[in-house]
Formats: C-alpha cells, structure tokens, sequence
C-alpha cells in the first residue's frame, strides 16, 4: 500500500525492535533526520523507520484526509513494516494517539507536541482554517502561507538546520494542505477533549513537549494527563514546538525508554 510514500530508515534490517516516526503538518522525513542519528539510538540497535504524511511535501495526498482515516493508513504502515513503538510530531502525534485510541496499534507512543483540544492549537492555524472555508479566498490564503511559511520559519529554527527545513516547510501543495487542516480541526471539535481518548486506549504513553511550546496544554489537560497511569509526560528545556529538532537527544531518551517497555 506504501510503494509511493516518502520513507526513511536507519537501524538494522533485522532490529529486534523497531520505531515508526510521523511527522508533522507540511514536514516531511526531514524532520527527524537529527532524531535518528543521535548516538544513543544508533547504538542501540533499534530500527527506525521515518514516514511522511500522504498528501504533505511531495506526496500524493489521499482522498479520505480525515485523521480517522490517517490512523487507519499509519497503524497499516506500521505493521506492514513491523513497528512495535510509534512516535508522532504535531499532527503526527495526533495521528498515532488516534491509532491507539482507535484499537489500530496497541504499542507504546511518544507523543511530540500533540494537541489534546481545539483552544490548545496557534491561533494563527486555527484563523487558517476559518479562512480555508470561504471560497475564492481560502485558496489564496493557502497558497499564500506555504509561500511565505519557510522564511517566517527559519529564525526560529536551529541554524545549522534551517535553511533545509524551511525549504521542507515550502513544498505541500496548498490546496492538499487546506483539506488536511480541515479534516483535522473536525476531528479537534468530534472529540473535544483528546486527554480522556487517549487515557482510554491503555497504552504507556510518553507525552513530550518543549518547556516554551507554542502549543498550549489546559491546566485541566494536564492534571488528568498525569492521573493517567500509563502516562509520562516529559518537559524538555530550552525547546519550542519543534522539539525533535531543538533537542533531538532529548527525544531520543525518550524513545529508547518506550523501546524499553515494548
């Protein structure tokens, strides 16, 4: 199902366990090319497979673009590569805890940065897709953010890193962009609060986020995230909402404490 999506690996063809990483929204494998070479995973023995979203940067964007439908193709992914821990970024992580909590995958997440409500999203995305709604104009809006996304990017960015993902940011076609964010945001307001679907779904969860994210994260959320047993939740210093690229070594603790549970 998978011969035309953009994949990364790295890790012994053989790993007696091995990691599927999602990306966020508008990035691709690229972004975890920093979490994949940190020494501590590559020494471990642990196989990794990265896999972009269908439908952001060059790949062909799916007709179904609900996250309901996402779960279902990345959990699929996942077993037809023989993943056994699932790690998603942003959107991502919203993708992987929706496989957990809809019975698709049963292993440990590291959740990067998810968001568990709707007023926990930036609200310049939020604005975006109440704009994506009026004809005409949604599209230009679009068109308009993936034009300009990589360099209003790229100061926030780590330098030695910058300029390759920004230029990541840059190629998504606007229009599967849109619908994405659309799907996604009906989720967001389906569910409501997101803390009690993934507490339901019963799997050790780590939940990652930067000690500056963009991202908000309720009071409430929060308490009920750490009264939930099989969840950790990790605050990384000197990070933003891009953790994984900020703090890959970081991340990487993490991921080899889920491998560990597995």
């Amino acid at each position: 199902m998978s011969e035309n999506w953009d994949v990364r690996e790295a890790g012994p063809a053989d790993a007696g366990h091995r990691v599927m990483l999602i990306p966020g929204g508008m990035c691709t494998t690229v972004w975890y090319e920093d979490v994949m070479a940190e020494p501590a995973l590559v020494s471990s023995g642990v196989g990794m497979t990265a896999v972009t979203v269908p439908g952001f940067g060059r790949t062909a964007v799916p007709e179904d673009v609900t996250i309901d439908n996402y779960a279902r193709l990345m959990a699929g992914f996942a077993t037809e590569r023989g993943c056994d821990v699932l790690v998603g970024h942003s959107l991502g992580a919203n993708i992987a805890l929706e496989a957990a909590a809809a019975g698709l995958f049963d292993g440990p997440l590291v959740l990067l940065s998810p968001t568990f409500s709707r007023r926990d999203e930036a609200t310049f995305m939020t604005v975006m897709d109440q704009v994506g709604h009026v004809p005409g104009l949604g599209a230009l809006a679009w068109a308009a953010l993936v034009k300009t996304m990589p360099m209003a990017m790229k100061r926030s960015l780590p330098p030695a890193r910058a300029e390759a993902l920004a230029a990541d940011l840059g190629t998504t076609d606007p229009a599967a962009a849109r619908r994405i964010v659309r799907g996604y945001y009906d989720y967001l307001e389906r569910h409501g609060a997101l803390v009690e679907r993934l507490c339901g779904a019963g799997v050790p969860t780590w939940v990652v986020r930067g000690d500056h994210d963009e991202i908000g994260l309720q009071p409430a959320e929060r308490a009920a995230l750490e009264a939930c047993p099989q969840v950790t939740v990790v605050t990384v210093p000197d990070a933003g909402h891009g953790v994984l690229v900020e703090q890959p070594a970081a991340v990487a603790e993490v991921i080899l404490a889920a491998v560990a549970r597995r």
